[in-house]
């Protein structure tokens, strides 16, 4: 059992995905063939007329461009959180069919490790306190396998890491983004969604050059909530879409 550190990896993602929505777009309002507007499409870039079918709000067609990502270390806390994201497909690894009878990695929230040594010693040994009533309710529940598992399970924490593959389409990832890469965000999902949108960016930047929080493009949607922090959340999201060395 150890701590655990989130990992993001972008598995596949529509091919050419910014001709694709260019061409959907066009498509609305053109008299003409498929193949002509394809034609178009490919002989020259497309970022102006995605900028603006971005900024206009016709979204709908960046459906047709989906991403799947892997994710790991990251704890069932934030799964509740992501599957609130209703326009999703979710694959998660199950606590009933995968046993932690071995153990289980954990996430520590930034605030706990930042109470220094003394704090993450004492957090640990309450994760080895749980995995210890976690096997002793495996045992009296006839031992190793799915029936004993999905009980003995419930003495499990939020903390204990998952895994899961994630596959959303990028008109909800620009709203997942909206949302989540706010600086009000709780820190786990933001994180996430950051490494998230660092991919995205780098495989579709005309698709997402202006995704993050609403502040982004000048108007925080927090009201009296708003962090006041803008500064921070415009310099965050400018590192994440830098070219990556």
């Amino acid at each position: 059992m150890s701590a655990c550190a989130l990992k993001v990896e972008l598995l596949r993602f529509t091919p050419e995905p910014e001709q694709l929505t260019a061409l959907a777009a066009r498509l609305c309002y053109s008299g003409a063939t498929l193949s002509d507007l394809a034609e178009k499409v490919e002989a020259s870039g497309q970022e102006a007329f995605l900028d603006g079918v971005v900024a206009s709000g016709h979204l709908s067609v960046l459906e047709h461009a989906s991403f799947t990502f892997a994710v790991e270390g990251v704890s069932r806390v934030l799964l509740a959180q992501l599957t609130r994201h209703r326009i999703a497909s979710f694959s998660v690894q199950s606590q009933r069919y995968v046993s932690k009878e071995r153990g289980f990695d954990y996430v520590v929230p930034p605030a706990i490790a930042a109470l220094g040594p003394q704090a993450l010693e004492e957090y640990a040994g309450q994760m080895e306190t749980m995995h210890r009533w976690y096997c002793q309710w495996q045992a009296r529940l006839g031992g190793k396998g799915e029936e004993a598992n999905q009980d003995a399970r419930f003495v499990l924490p939020g903390a204990c890491e998952t895994r899961l593959v994630l596959t959303m389409n990028a008109r909800e990832l620009l709203h997942f983004f909206r949302l989540r890469c706010c600086n009000r965000a709780q820190w786990e999902i933001r994180a996430l969604a950051d490494e998230m949108l660092a991919r995205c960016y780098r495989a579709a930047p005309s698709l997402f050059q202006t995704a993050g929080p609403p502040c982004l493009l000048g108007r925080c949607t927090e009201g009296k909530r708003a962090c006041g922090r803008r500064a921070e959340a415009l310099a965050r999201m400018a590192a994440l879409k830098m070219p990556k060395p």
